[in-house]
């Protein structure tokens, strides 16, 4: 199975973590640091900079080679040097399990456009076409209504509340565990009751 460095969709490039994307990166944390705040982890200063954002990309890319994970850098088309979002297939298990987590998020400028669906279905298609994963799993804050509203019209379904999941700004929060299967994704089986 193999991954390509740069994939597209109707309206975005879909780009593999590398090091080269770090001025565009760190923008991306900076215009976005108030807008995500309230989804993300606390952040420490150091993480707005240029030297921390390239370390991520580093880790990344290992992460690729070895085949760990997976993360992908959202480009409009017609506006190709600005990163508006990112899709990442993270603690990838191969092995009995041939599954990963799914995490993603979107430029604030850039809401309610069908960006987000538009790249997790793609990053899907390569998880199970690509890197034939049978299983992604998201794990979602029952509060993040637009972020739910992806996951399903991606095809995920509910398999239930994970509590005190994730601590997101301070505070450990639930978080509603979506599913989708490979046999799902290629039609094969409908969604469960």
């Amino acid at each position: 199975m193999e991954c390509k460095s740069v994939y597209e969709t109707a309206r975005l490039a879909l780009r593999l973590a590398a090091p080269s994307l770090t001025p565009a990166l760190t923008d991306y944390y900076r215009r976005n640091r108030t807008f995500f705040s309230a989804f993300d982890p606390e952040r420490e200063e150091d993480f707005f900079t240029e030297t921390s954002q390239r370390a991520s990309l580093e880790k990344d890319a290992a992460l690729a080679e070895e085949d760990r994970g997976y993360r992908f850098y959202l480009f409009l088309k017609k506006k190709s040097e600005t990163i508006i979002g990112m899709v990442g297939l993270n603690n990838l298990v191969r092995g009995a399990f041939q599954s990963c987590h799914l995490g993603y998020k979107l430029d604030g400028a850039h809401l309610c456009q069908g960006y987000m669906t538009e790249a997790v279905k793609a990053v899907a298609g390569i998880a199970f076409d690509d890197l034939g994963l049978h299983r992604i799993e998201a794990n979602i804050m029952p509060r993040n209504k637009a972020s739910l509203r992806v996951a399903e019209k991606a095809g995920f379904y509910n398999e239930g509340l994970a509590l005190k999941y994730l601590k997101i700004n301070g505070v450990w929060e639930d978080h509603i565990h979506m599913v989708l299967r490979s046999e799902l994704w290629q039609g094969r089986e409908k969604i469960p009751l």
